[in-house]
């Protein structure tokens, strides 16, 4: 109860000191998701995430819907059926896979397990934007190494990042968000050249789609390199983005270490169960994913006939290096109802959706390429300082 007299102007209360946060969090930007599509006078149109344009796959909103009726008891921690149906399907023991919330989880425990104050992380730039972000996190240092002029990793400057202070190595193929693909013989020269005690990670979100005969299949190799782990994801090619669901392959120190840093419980029941239906469905899932990448291609060869310079994408993306236009052209896209996801003074990534969506984003691409006023844009990546937004 106040002491001041009726009357008399209360004195304010002391100031209280903020709780105290870590300070690493000074240097940590917050993740950026998409764009939402646009919405008044246009129709809305989102290429912004990545996300895939089909509904789930057949099978799956059923079984979402019966495993709704058990939401009162917690999910199997294990992940017992679905890590057995990847077994099968992977021909892996069952032992060498740890379950996540998606990709971008298991990403979380895997600097949980390899770093630590000081440590160092390999990783390629420009690549996934959580990479720096959650290395920061965990109190290591993201050593971030150019793409090569065509947009790929430049895996012997990779290597040579490589320290007595590295962890974990980050190896992102195909590469979000310039698309562009490893080939097996490339990464496997690469991971001759990295210590046996240093954890490389492969990224391999995207890997539904790739189509090209010579590119790495990181299961593969991760067989006989015990300090390979793979990641992949229900997100993308399976259109599960909503329910947050991946997996890791490696071999078992590693996959029980990884199992040991997962949030209790994180992956649902509903995800769990909608991951199995969906691995059930391959030919719908080879028919979808086919009509995408027919899609890339087009788009692509569309945008080369326009005089833009396209990587190869390898992903259900593409990428224009735009340097100082890059607000621009995403601003024109935005006009026209279509959501892209812009990085900086980079470039800009377009997810490959519906068609409609895909002819709008050409359209203003010619008029846009048409209109500008000097040379093309630039085409050499350049290292950013500090993590972009």
């Amino acid at each position: 109860m106040s002491t001041d007299a009726p009357g008399q102007r209360q004195s304010p209360p002391a100031r209280r000191p903020s709780p105290r946060l870590r300070t690493a969090l000074d240097d940590v930007p917050t993740y950026t998701p998409g764009r939402p599509a646009a919405s008044g006078a246009v129709p809305g149109w989102k290429l912004s995430s990545n996300e895939n344009p089909f509904p789930p796959l057949p099978g799956v909103l059923q079984a979402v819907a019966a495993a709704s009726e058990r939401l009162q008891r917690y999910p199997d921690m294990a992940c017992g059926a679905l890590t057995d149906e990847l077994a099968t399907r992977l021909n892996v023991p069952a032992a060498h896979i740890a379950l996540g919330t998606g990709s971008s989880g298991l990403l979380q425990q895997l600097l949980q397990i390899t770093t630590e104050p000081g440590d160092e992380v390999v990783l390629p730039w420009r690549s996934f934007e959580s990479y720096p972000i959650v290395t920061r996190l965990t109190g290591a240092r993201p050593i971030q190494v150019p793409l090569t002029t065509d947009e790929a990793h430049d895996l012997d400057a990779m290597a040579e990042a490589v320290t007595h202070r590295t962890r974990l190595v980050l190896v992102c193929t195909p590469n979000n968000p310039t698309g562009r693909a490893l080939h097996r013989d490339k990464l496997e020269r690469f991971l001759d050249r990295v210590p046996t005690d240093v954890l490389v990670a492969v990224d391999e979100a995207y890997v539904e789609f790739v189509r090209d005969p010579a590119c790495a299949d990181a299961v593969q190799l991760y067989r006989h390199r015990p300090n390979v782990v793979v990641l992949r994801t229900f997100s993308k090619a399976y259109g599960l983005a909503g329910l947050r669901v991946g997996y890791a392959v490696a071999h078992q120190p590693v996959a029980t270490a990884l199992r040991k840093a997962a949030v209790p419980f994180g992956v649902s029941t509903v995800a769990h169960d909608a991951a199995i239906a969906s691995l059930q469905r391959t030919d719908e899932l080879k028919a979808r994913v086919e009509h995408l990448v027919a899609e890339r291609t087009r788009v692509r060869a569309d945008l080369l006939g326009q005089g833009w310079t396209v990587p190869d994408s390898q992903a259900n993306f593409v990428w224009l290096r735009l340097g100082r236009h890059t607000d621009a052209f995403t601003t024109a896209c935005q006009q026209a109802g279509v959501a892209i996801r812009p990085y900086g003074e980079e470039g800009v990534r377009i997810t490959i959706g519906e068609r409609q969506a895909n002819d709008i984003v050409l359209t203003v691409a010619d008029a846009f390429r048409r209109n500008l006023p000097d040379t093309a844009p630039p085409l050499r990546p350049r290292r950013v300082p500090g993590t972009p937004r």
